[in-house]
Protein backbone atom coordinates (compact mmCIF):
# COMPACT_ATOMS: atom_id res chain seq x y z
CA UNK A 1 0.00 0.00 0.00
CA UNK A 2 2.64 2.61 1.03
CA UNK A 3 5.60 2.14 -1.33
CA UNK A 4 3.38 2.25 -4.49
CA UNK A 5 2.45 5.90 -3.37
CA UNK A 6 5.75 6.55 -1.78
CA UNK A 7 6.97 6.29 -5.73
CA UNK A 8 4.26 8.05 -7.08
CA UNK A 9 5.22 10.99 -4.77
CA UNK A 10 8.85 10.98 -5.43
CA UNK A 11 7.84 11.28 -8.85
CA UNK A 12 5.82 14.17 -8.03
CA UNK A 13 8.97 15.57 -6.04
CA UNK A 14 11.58 15.26 -9.05
CA UNK A 15 9.05 17.33 -11.16
CA UNK A 16 9.20 20.35 -8.81
CA UNK A 17 13.46 19.81 -8.58
CA UNK A 18 13.51 19.50 -12.61
CA UNK A 19 10.74 22.54 -12.35
CA UNK A 20 13.77 24.55 -10.34
CA UNK A 21 16.13 23.35 -12.24
CA UNK A 22 14.62 25.19 -15.42
CA UNK A 23 13.44 28.33 -13.84
CA UNK A 24 16.70 28.52 -12.44
CA UNK A 25 18.37 28.99 -15.81
CA UNK A 26 16.33 32.25 -16.31
CA UNK A 27 18.06 33.82 -12.91
CA UNK A 28 17.46 34.13 -9.18
CA UNK A 29 14.98 36.71 -9.23
CA UNK A 30 12.76 33.82 -10.84
CA UNK A 31 13.68 31.50 -8.04
CA UNK A 32 12.80 34.00 -5.29
CA UNK A 33 9.41 34.72 -7.00
CA UNK A 34 8.21 30.94 -6.56
CA UNK A 35 9.48 30.74 -3.12
CA UNK A 36 7.78 33.43 -2.14
CA UNK A 37 4.52 32.81 -4.00
CA UNK A 38 4.68 29.36 -2.22
CA UNK A 39 5.24 30.45 1.19
CA UNK A 40 1.49 31.74 0.30
CA UNK A 41 0.46 28.94 -2.03
CA UNK A 42 0.89 26.62 0.93
CA UNK A 43 -1.61 28.67 3.30
CA UNK A 44 -4.53 28.69 0.64
CA UNK A 45 -3.66 24.94 -0.30
CA UNK A 46 -4.43 24.01 3.41
CA UNK A 47 -8.02 24.04 2.20
CA UNK A 48 -6.97 20.73 0.64
CA UNK A 49 -6.40 19.02 3.98
CA UNK A 50 -10.38 20.54 4.18
CA UNK A 51 -11.08 17.17 2.72
CA UNK A 52 -8.40 14.91 1.83
CA UNK A 53 -7.46 13.85 5.14
CA UNK A 54 -11.56 13.01 6.17
CA UNK A 55 -11.99 11.65 2.89
CA UNK A 56 -8.94 8.99 3.15
CA UNK A 57 -10.91 7.68 6.66
CA UNK A 58 -14.11 7.63 5.35
CA UNK A 59 -13.63 6.17 1.89
CA UNK A 60 -11.34 3.30 3.61
CA UNK A 61 -13.78 2.37 6.26
CA UNK A 62 -16.55 1.93 4.19
CA UNK A 63 -14.08 -0.13 2.02
CA UNK A 64 -12.47 -2.41 4.40
CA UNK A 65 -16.45 -2.48 5.94
CA UNK A 66 -17.26 -3.90 1.97
CA UNK A 67 -20.05 -1.42 1.07
CA UNK A 68 -19.11 -0.62 -2.02
CA UNK A 69 -22.18 1.67 -3.02
CA UNK A 70 -21.09 3.27 -0.02
CA UNK A 71 -17.74 3.37 -0.64
CA UNK A 72 -19.03 5.06 -4.33
CA UNK A 73 -20.49 7.99 -2.37
CA UNK A 74 -18.02 8.74 -0.50
CA UNK A 75 -15.68 9.14 -3.22
CA UNK A 76 -18.26 11.45 -5.03
CA UNK A 77 -18.86 13.37 -1.84
CA UNK A 78 -15.30 13.92 -1.78
CA UNK A 79 -14.77 15.22 -5.59
CA UNK A 80 -17.65 17.72 -4.95
CA UNK A 81 -16.12 18.94 -1.72
CA UNK A 82 -12.75 19.50 -3.51
CA UNK A 83 -14.12 21.24 -6.80
CA UNK A 84 -16.19 23.82 -4.49
CA UNK A 85 -13.11 24.66 -2.12
CA UNK A 86 -10.71 24.69 -4.91
CA UNK A 87 -12.86 27.43 -6.85
CA UNK A 88 -13.62 29.34 -3.52
CA UNK A 89 -9.81 29.34 -2.26
CA UNK A 90 -8.59 29.94 -5.48
CA UNK A 91 -10.69 32.88 -5.97
CA UNK A 92 -9.54 34.23 -2.89
CA UNK A 93 -6.08 33.62 -3.84
CA UNK A 94 -5.98 35.68 -7.08
CA UNK A 95 -7.73 38.31 -5.27
CA UNK A 96 -5.36 38.86 -2.53
CA UNK A 97 -2.24 37.65 -3.83
CA UNK A 98 -0.41 40.96 -4.69
CA UNK A 99 -1.01 42.41 -1.27
CA UNK A 100 0.06 39.41 0.44
CA UNK A 101 3.42 39.46 -2.03
CA UNK A 102 3.99 42.37 -1.14
CA UNK A 103 3.22 42.05 2.81
CA UNK A 104 5.90 39.12 3.13
CA UNK A 105 8.65 40.91 1.13
CA UNK A 106 8.40 40.43 -2.61
CA UNK A 107 9.26 44.25 -4.35
CA UNK A 108 9.77 45.03 -8.11
CA UNK A 109 10.12 42.54 -10.74
CA UNK A 110 10.02 39.67 -8.33
CA UNK A 111 6.76 40.98 -7.13
CA UNK A 112 5.50 41.08 -10.66
CA UNK A 113 6.64 37.60 -11.50
CA UNK A 114 5.55 36.17 -8.61
CA UNK A 115 1.99 37.65 -9.11
CA UNK A 116 2.04 36.47 -12.81
CA UNK A 117 3.36 32.45 -12.01
CA UNK A 118 0.32 32.40 -8.86
CA UNK A 119 -2.53 33.14 -10.62
CA UNK A 120 -2.27 30.95 -13.17
CA UNK A 121 -1.80 28.51 -10.52
CA UNK A 122 -4.67 29.64 -8.49
CA UNK A 123 -6.59 29.60 -11.70
CA UNK A 124 -6.00 26.14 -11.77
CA UNK A 125 -6.40 25.31 -8.04
CA UNK A 126 -10.02 23.27 -8.64
CA UNK A 127 -8.57 20.66 -10.70
CA UNK A 128 -5.06 20.43 -8.50
CA UNK A 129 -7.30 19.87 -5.62
CA UNK A 130 -9.69 17.18 -7.52
CA UNK A 131 -6.75 15.17 -8.95
CA UNK A 132 -5.42 14.62 -5.67
CA UNK A 133 -9.01 13.17 -4.43
CA UNK A 134 -8.59 11.03 -7.30
CA UNK A 135 -4.70 9.66 -5.68
CA UNK A 136 -6.51 9.02 -2.59
CA UNK A 137 -9.50 7.63 -3.31
CA UNK A 138 -7.61 4.98 -5.67
CA UNK A 139 -5.33 4.16 -2.35
CA UNK A 140 -8.11 3.59 -0.26
CA UNK A 141 -10.22 1.59 -2.36
CA UNK A 142 -6.80 -0.48 -2.20
CA UNK A 143 -5.67 0.18 -5.77
CA UNK A 144 -2.09 1.89 -4.58
CA UNK A 145 -0.43 1.04 -8.08
CA UNK A 146 -3.20 2.62 -10.20
CA UNK A 147 -2.59 5.55 -8.39
CA UNK A 148 1.01 5.45 -8.38
CA UNK A 149 0.93 5.15 -12.33
CA UNK A 150 -1.56 8.50 -12.48
CA UNK A 151 0.93 10.31 -10.33
CA UNK A 152 4.04 9.02 -12.44
CA UNK A 153 2.19 10.07 -15.69
CA UNK A 154 0.76 13.74 -14.48
CA UNK A 155 4.72 14.30 -13.22
CA UNK A 156 5.93 12.78 -16.85
CA UNK A 157 4.05 15.01 -18.84
CA UNK A 158 4.69 18.33 -16.56
CA UNK A 159 8.33 17.45 -16.77
CA UNK A 160 7.40 17.41 -20.74
CA UNK A 161 5.93 20.36 -21.04
CA UNK A 162 8.12 22.59 -18.59
CA UNK A 163 11.12 23.36 -21.46
CA UNK A 164 8.45 24.08 -24.23
CA UNK A 165 6.76 26.54 -22.27
CA UNK A 166 9.29 28.04 -20.50
CA UNK A 167 11.97 28.27 -22.87
CA UNK A 168 9.65 28.12 -26.38
CA UNK A 169 10.83 25.18 -27.82
CA UNK A 170 9.56 24.17 -31.31
CA UNK A 171 6.35 25.37 -32.09
CA UNK A 172 5.89 27.27 -28.62
CA UNK A 173 6.16 30.17 -27.80
CA UNK A 174 8.53 31.47 -24.86
CA UNK A 175 6.42 32.09 -21.68
CA UNK A 176 9.37 32.30 -19.11
CA UNK A 177 8.18 31.63 -15.32
CA UNK A 178 4.42 31.66 -16.55
CA UNK A 179 4.88 28.79 -19.18
CA UNK A 180 5.70 26.55 -16.01
CA UNK A 181 2.36 27.62 -14.13
CA UNK A 182 0.64 26.93 -16.94
CA UNK A 183 2.45 23.39 -17.59
CA UNK A 184 1.51 22.83 -14.18
CA UNK A 185 -1.78 23.24 -14.77
CA UNK A 186 -2.60 21.74 -17.50
CA UNK A 187 -1.18 18.29 -16.73
CA UNK A 188 -3.60 18.12 -13.49
CA UNK A 189 -6.51 18.72 -16.25
CA UNK A 190 -5.30 15.91 -18.62
CA UNK A 191 -4.46 13.49 -15.42
CA UNK A 192 -8.01 14.70 -14.11
CA UNK A 193 -9.26 13.02 -17.37
CA UNK A 194 -7.29 10.36 -17.08
CA UNK A 195 -8.58 9.82 -13.50
CA UNK A 196 -12.37 9.83 -14.26
CA UNK A 197 -11.76 7.62 -17.01
CA UNK A 198 -10.12 5.21 -14.51
CA UNK A 199 -12.86 4.93 -11.84
CA UNK A 200 -15.90 4.98 -14.28
CA UNK A 201 -14.43 2.70 -17.08
CA UNK A 202 -14.33 -0.04 -13.94
CA UNK A 203 -10.74 -0.01 -14.16
CA UNK A 204 -10.64 0.51 -9.98
CA UNK A 205 -11.27 -1.96 -6.93
CA UNK A 206 -14.90 0.06 -6.80
CA UNK A 207 -16.32 1.23 -9.98
CA UNK A 208 -17.87 5.07 -10.40
CA UNK A 209 -21.43 5.23 -12.10
CA UNK A 210 -22.87 8.20 -13.61
CA UNK A 211 -26.42 7.25 -11.95
CA UNK A 212 -25.91 7.51 -8.26
CA UNK A 213 -26.37 3.80 -7.16
CA UNK A 214 -26.41 5.25 -3.48
CA UNK A 215 -27.48 8.32 -2.66
CA UNK A 216 -25.31 11.83 -1.71
CA UNK A 217 -25.63 12.41 1.34
CA UNK A 218 -24.84 16.08 3.46
CA UNK A 219 -24.58 13.88 6.12
CA UNK A 220 -21.35 12.05 5.01
CA UNK A 221 -20.00 15.55 3.80
CA UNK A 222 -20.56 17.11 7.11
CA UNK A 223 -18.42 13.60 8.67
CA UNK A 224 -15.51 13.87 6.27
CA UNK A 225 -14.96 18.04 7.02
CA UNK A 226 -15.74 17.29 10.51
CA UNK A 227 -12.53 14.75 11.01
CA UNK A 228 -10.78 16.99 8.20
CA UNK A 229 -11.15 20.29 9.96
CA UNK A 230 -8.29 20.06 12.57
CA UNK A 231 -5.83 18.31 10.07
CA UNK A 232 -6.78 21.47 7.55
CA UNK A 233 -5.98 23.41 10.54
CA UNK A 234 -2.83 21.90 11.35
CA UNK A 235 -2.05 22.11 7.87
CA UNK A 236 -3.01 25.91 7.85
CA UNK A 237 -0.64 26.42 11.07
CA UNK A 238 2.38 25.03 9.49
CA UNK A 239 1.98 27.47 6.20
CA UNK A 240 1.16 30.20 7.53
CA UNK A 241 4.21 29.82 10.34
CA UNK A 242 6.66 29.58 7.01
CA UNK A 243 4.49 32.43 6.19
CA UNK A 244 5.42 34.01 9.71
CA UNK A 245 8.90 33.63 9.09
CA UNK A 246 9.26 34.40 5.35
CA UNK A 247 9.93 38.51 6.15
CA UNK A 248 12.58 37.85 8.17
CA UNK A 249 14.42 35.24 5.70
CA UNK A 250 14.10 38.23 3.45
CA UNK A 251 15.48 40.88 5.48
CA UNK A 252 18.55 38.70 4.55
CA UNK A 253 18.39 39.76 0.60
CA UNK A 254 16.95 37.82 -2.22
CA UNK A 255 19.88 35.55 -2.66
CA UNK A 256 19.14 34.14 0.64
CA UNK A 257 15.41 33.64 -0.04
CA UNK A 258 16.41 32.03 -3.15
CA UNK A 259 18.55 29.64 -1.37
CA UNK A 260 15.86 29.09 1.36
CA UNK A 261 13.73 27.98 -1.62
CA UNK A 262 16.20 25.46 -2.97
CA UNK A 263 16.83 24.04 0.05
CA UNK A 264 13.21 24.05 0.45
CA UNK A 265 12.71 22.08 -2.68
CA UNK A 266 15.77 18.91 -1.82
CA UNK A 267 13.88 18.97 1.87
CA UNK A 268 10.38 18.37 0.35
CA UNK A 269 11.89 15.47 -1.76
CA UNK A 270 12.52 13.67 1.64
CA UNK A 271 9.45 14.38 3.12
CA UNK A 272 6.89 13.86 0.26
CA UNK A 273 8.29 9.96 0.13
CA UNK A 274 7.25 10.10 4.16
CA UNK A 275 4.22 11.64 2.66
CA UNK A 276 3.78 8.98 -0.28
CA UNK A 277 4.39 6.20 1.93
CA UNK A 278 2.09 7.52 4.79
CA UNK A 279 -0.99 8.21 2.44
CA UNK A 280 -0.70 4.50 1.70
CA UNK A 281 -0.76 3.36 5.04
CA UNK A 282 -3.40 5.77 6.20
CA UNK A 283 -5.67 3.78 3.80
CA UNK A 284 -4.31 1.18 5.20
CA UNK A 285 -4.59 1.73 8.81
CA UNK A 286 -8.47 2.63 7.83
CA UNK A 287 -9.38 -0.67 5.93
CA UNK A 288 -7.88 -2.44 8.80
CA UNK A 289 -9.26 -0.56 11.19
CA UNK A 290 -13.03 -1.15 9.21
CA UNK A 291 -12.74 -4.79 9.68
CA UNK A 292 -12.32 -4.75 13.30
CA UNK A 293 -8.02 -5.75 13.85
CA UNK A 294 -7.21 -3.34 16.31
CA UNK A 295 -3.63 -5.19 17.13
CA UNK A 296 -2.29 -5.39 13.30
CA UNK A 297 -3.22 -1.55 13.24
CA UNK A 298 -0.76 -1.29 16.04
CA UNK A 299 1.63 -3.40 13.76
CA UNK A 300 1.08 -2.15 10.96
CA UNK A 301 1.88 1.05 12.60
CA UNK A 302 4.75 0.62 13.97
CA UNK A 303 6.37 -0.94 11.21
CA UNK A 304 5.70 2.31 8.57
CA UNK A 305 7.07 4.18 11.69
CA UNK A 306 10.68 2.32 11.36
CA UNK A 307 10.79 2.43 8.08
CA UNK A 308 10.10 6.25 7.63
CA UNK A 309 12.66 7.02 9.96
CA UNK A 310 14.97 4.66 8.29
CA UNK A 311 14.94 5.89 4.74
CA UNK A 312 15.17 9.68 6.19
CA UNK A 313 18.49 8.84 7.71
CA UNK A 314 19.95 7.84 5.09
CA UNK A 315 18.11 10.61 3.11
CA UNK A 316 19.58 12.93 5.34
CA UNK A 317 23.46 11.64 5.32
CA UNK A 318 23.31 11.59 1.48
CA UNK A 319 22.05 15.28 1.55
CA UNK A 320 24.83 16.30 4.50
CA UNK A 321 27.59 14.43 2.30
CA UNK A 322 26.56 15.83 -0.95
CA UNK A 323 25.08 19.50 0.17
CA UNK A 324 27.21 21.41 -1.97
CA UNK A 325 26.58 19.59 -5.31
CA UNK A 326 23.18 19.57 -5.15
CA UNK A 327 23.04 23.17 -3.67
CA UNK A 328 25.23 24.21 -7.14
CA UNK A 329 22.82 22.42 -9.69
CA UNK A 330 20.04 25.16 -8.92
CA UNK A 331 22.45 28.30 -7.37
CA UNK A 332 25.55 29.57 -9.34
CA UNK A 333 26.91 32.48 -7.73
CA UNK A 334 29.24 30.62 -4.87
CA UNK A 335 28.48 32.41 -1.87
CA UNK A 336 24.60 31.49 -2.69
CA UNK A 337 25.92 27.34 -3.11
CA UNK A 338 27.63 27.53 -0.22
CA UNK A 339 24.32 29.07 1.97
CA UNK A 340 22.17 26.57 0.34
CA UNK A 341 24.59 23.88 1.44
CA UNK A 342 24.55 25.40 4.83
CA UNK A 343 20.57 25.20 4.75
CA UNK A 344 20.33 21.64 3.74
CA UNK A 345 23.23 20.61 6.21
CA UNK A 346 21.76 21.98 9.23
CA UNK A 347 18.31 20.66 8.29
CA UNK A 348 19.15 17.31 6.97
CA UNK A 349 19.60 16.70 11.18
CA UNK A 350 15.75 17.46 11.60
CA UNK A 351 15.00 14.64 8.61
CA UNK A 352 14.69 11.62 10.56
CA UNK A 353 12.10 13.60 13.04
CA UNK A 354 10.31 15.03 10.51
CA UNK A 355 9.27 11.72 9.12
CA UNK A 356 8.46 10.16 12.30
CA UNK A 357 6.16 13.72 13.02
CA UNK A 358 4.59 12.95 9.41
CA UNK A 359 4.43 9.14 9.73
CA UNK A 360 2.74 9.69 13.06
CA UNK A 361 0.05 12.28 11.17
CA UNK A 362 -0.72 9.50 8.89
CA UNK A 363 -1.46 6.93 11.35
CA UNK A 364 -3.77 9.18 13.04
CA UNK A 365 -5.73 10.45 9.97
CA UNK A 366 -6.28 6.95 8.86
CA UNK A 367 -7.66 6.25 12.26
CA UNK A 368 -9.92 9.56 11.70
CA UNK A 369 -8.30 10.88 15.05
CA UNK A 370 -6.97 14.43 13.64
CA UNK A 371 -7.25 16.65 16.91
CA UNK A 372 -3.54 14.99 18.22
CA UNK A 373 -1.81 15.58 15.34
CA UNK A 374 -3.48 19.37 14.97
CA UNK A 375 -2.03 20.24 18.53
CA UNK A 376 1.18 19.24 18.30
CA UNK A 377 1.26 20.99 15.01
CA UNK A 378 0.43 24.06 16.63
CA UNK A 379 3.40 23.47 19.03
CA UNK A 380 5.98 22.98 16.28
CA UNK A 381 5.07 26.02 14.49
CA UNK A 382 3.83 28.66 16.92
CA UNK A 383 4.79 27.38 20.33
CA UNK A 384 8.44 26.24 19.48
CA UNK A 385 9.66 27.78 16.02
CA UNK A 386 8.34 31.12 15.35
CA UNK A 387 8.74 32.54 18.58
CA UNK A 388 12.25 31.54 18.04
CA UNK A 389 12.95 33.03 15.01
CA UNK A 390 11.45 36.31 15.98
CA UNK A 391 13.18 36.72 18.74
CA UNK A 392 16.63 35.18 17.28
CA UNK A 393 16.64 37.37 14.29
CA UNK A 394 14.83 41.26 15.70
CA UNK A 395 16.24 40.92 19.39
CA UNK A 396 19.40 39.05 19.39
CA UNK A 397 20.77 39.50 16.09
CA UNK A 398 21.11 35.64 14.95
CA UNK A 399 21.88 35.62 10.78
CA UNK A 400 20.49 33.40 8.68
CA UNK A 401 22.14 30.24 10.60
CA UNK A 402 19.93 30.83 13.56
CA UNK A 403 16.65 30.50 11.62
CA UNK A 404 17.77 27.54 10.12
CA UNK A 405 18.63 26.07 13.54
CA UNK A 406 14.96 27.47 14.83
CA UNK A 407 13.40 25.73 12.84
CA UNK A 408 15.20 22.11 13.12
CA UNK A 409 15.38 21.82 16.92
CA UNK A 410 11.69 22.81 16.61
CA UNK A 411 10.72 19.41 14.76
CA UNK A 412 13.42 17.72 16.93
CA UNK A 413 11.08 18.81 20.48
CA UNK A 414 7.47 18.83 18.63
CA UNK A 415 8.31 15.13 17.39
CA UNK A 416 9.71 13.79 21.25
CA UNK A 417 6.40 15.12 22.49
CA UNK A 418 4.32 13.58 20.01
CA UNK A 419 5.49 10.24 20.34
CA UNK A 420 5.19 9.94 23.73
CA UNK A 421 1.30 10.72 22.90
CA UNK A 422 1.40 8.28 20.29
CA UNK A 423 2.43 5.47 22.35
CA UNK A 424 -0.73 5.64 24.55
CA UNK A 425 -2.58 4.28 21.27
CA UNK A 426 -5.77 5.91 21.82
CA UNK A 427 -6.55 6.62 18.05
CA UNK A 428 -7.07 2.85 17.65
CA UNK A 429 -10.41 3.00 19.54
CA UNK A 430 -11.30 5.86 17.34
CA UNK A 431 -14.55 5.58 15.89
CA UNK A 432 -15.42 7.17 12.14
Amino acid sequence: MGVPSMIGFLALNIYDLADMFWVSRLGVDRIAAITLFQSFQWVISSANQMIGTGSVAVISRRYGEGQAHRTEASIKETLILKWISGLVFGFIGFLVLPWVMHLIGARDEVLTMSIHYGRIMFIGLSVSFATFSLYTALRSVGNPKTSMFLMLSGAVLNLLLDPFLIFGWGPFPRLGLEGAAIASVLSHILTYIAGTVIFYGGFANVRLCFHNTEPLRWSSMRKILGISLPSAISSMSWSLGRLVIMPFIATFGIGVVAAYGMANRVVALGILLVVGLGLGVASLIGQILGAGLADRARQTAGLAMKTATYINVIFAAVVAVFAVKISGLFLHDPQLIAAGAEILRIQAISFPFFAAFIMMEEIYAGAGDTVPPMFFGILLEWILMIPVVIIGTRWLGFGPSGVWWSITLSVILATLFFFIHYRRGTWLTKKV
